[in-house]
């Protein structure tokens, strides 16, 4: 199961990109999600998957891992594509296909390859911030970003305490889950040869133990950092500070750029720019 898991896993390939400071990264994610919410046009999602496929190849990684992590999401996207091609109608647009009285417009199938295109961008790139940090240094790069919350009384460190925790239980869960199955397997249960119906049921009967399991994990973790002298609010000392540098400034300009050219194709167009000049 942890060989099929790749959301949350660190590869360590010593790129530039790895060695930015973690809150740099997740402020250039933000913009990332913004850039994708604003990109509405063919012509600006390609300028998107340029730079997203720029940033990839910077940090060394093979382009299979980052196409690993949409591997779970395959079922929702193909369901998001149906569901355009469902929805879509443009009576003036060319007919794709027909089956009877329904027809696929190109508007529609546009609309589902153009939707499925963003949500794999989205979840491919993102993954830049796990595979090139540490949970660690996510963890203090968490703290940073959120520290303006302080001003509202809420704490940082509660919130990263719990994220980095939420997100180092997803391999945990999941390896008791495979846990639970091969061993419903060993009774005859195995759930490769179970009608979907059969399937179903069986994977609601798989809630009540992982739920109870990972309770049962949770207290044990609140029990070991008890031990350790663990106290929420207390100050600490960090062994690695995170230092800010000039490149991470420039790398979250790249995406500000990427923004204001965005901004600036969606409410001009590329024709009223070019007789700009």
């Amino acid at each position: 199961m942890n060989e099929r898991l790749w959301i949350g896993r660190t590869i360590d390939t010593g790129s530039w990109v790895h060695s930015l400071d973690p809150r740099a990264k997740m402020i250039a994610m933000i913009l990332y999600v913004a850039i994708i919410i604003m990109s509405n046009t063919w012509l600006e999602l390609t300028l998107v998957i340029a730079f997203s496929v720029a940033v990839m190849l910077a940090t060394r990684i093979h382009m299979k891992y980052y196409l690993k992590v949409t591997k779970p999401l395959r079922i929702l996207m193909i369901f998001i594509f149906i569901v355009q091609c469902l929805k879509v109608k443009d009576v003036t647009g060319p007919v794709l296909m027909s089956i009877g009285s329904w027809h696929l417009y190109r508007e529609g199938f546009e609309m589902g390859l153009f939707s499925v295109l963003r949500m794999t961008l989205l979840v491919s790139f993102t993954a830049i911030l796990t595979f090139t940090t540490t949970p660690g240094r996510l963890n203090q790069g968490l703290e940073g970003v959120l520290s303006p919350l302080r001003w509202i009384r809420v704490s940082p460190d509660r919130l990263s305490l719990m994220i980095s925790i939420s997100l180092r239980f997803i391999p945990t869960i999941l390896e008791e889950t495979q846990i639970i199955l091969k061993a419903q397997a060993s009774r005859g249960a195995d759930l490769k040869e179970l009608p979907w119906k059969e399937k179903g049921k069986m994977l609601v009967s798989l809630l009540v133990p992982v739920t109870v399991g990972a309770f049962r994990r949770a207290e044990d973790l609140v029990h070991s950092m008890e031990a350790r002298g663990f106290r929420m609010g207390e100050p600490r000392t960090k062994f690695h500070r995170l230092v800010w540098r000039n490149r991470d400034t420039l790398f979250i300009c790249l995406f500000i750029l990427l923004v204001v050219a965005i901004v600036v194709m969606s409410n001009y167009g590329v024709r009223e720019i070019w007789s700009i000049y």
